[in-house]
């Protein structure tokens, strides 16, 4: 079982940065894949980043690509987003999910645990 605690959510102007923190219970973080996703008003949960299990490989969404990246600290059990030059339409609620695969997923169904969610808010 692994409980997954987000941060660092909040509101900024447009074209600001936020760093989000996800924070992992377990001894076994190394052993997951970790992944980010957003959920907007009316709209379905989306992919937006995702780091191998031991930090190796990376994949984001076409949307995030260039602003934002995904790192992790297996020795602090913490997965991180930095997102850079915030725009209004990454208006959401960000989660945080670990895989039980060790490869990157970017699809919602091959993570195993969620966060309860961070509320990130970009005003123009």
């Amino acid at each position: 079982q692994v409980q997954l605690v987000e941060s660092g959510g909040g509101l900024v102007q447009a074209g600001g940065s936020l760093r989000l923190s996800c924070a992992a219970s377990g001894r076994t973080f190394s052993l997951y894949a970790m992944g980010w996703f957003r959920q907007a008003p009316g709209m379905e949960r989306e992919f937006v980043a995702a780091i191998s299990a031991w930090g190796a490989s990376t994949s984001y969404a076409d949307a995030v690509k260039g602003r934002f990246t995904i790192s992790r600290d297996n020795a602090k059990n913490v997965v991180y987003l930095q997102m850079n030059s915030l725009k209004p339409e990454d208006t959401a609620v960000y989660y945080c999910a670990a895989s039980r695969t060790t490869v990157v997923s970017t699809t919602a169904p091959r993570y195993d645990y969620w966060g309860q969610g961070t509320q990130v808010t970009v005003s123009s």
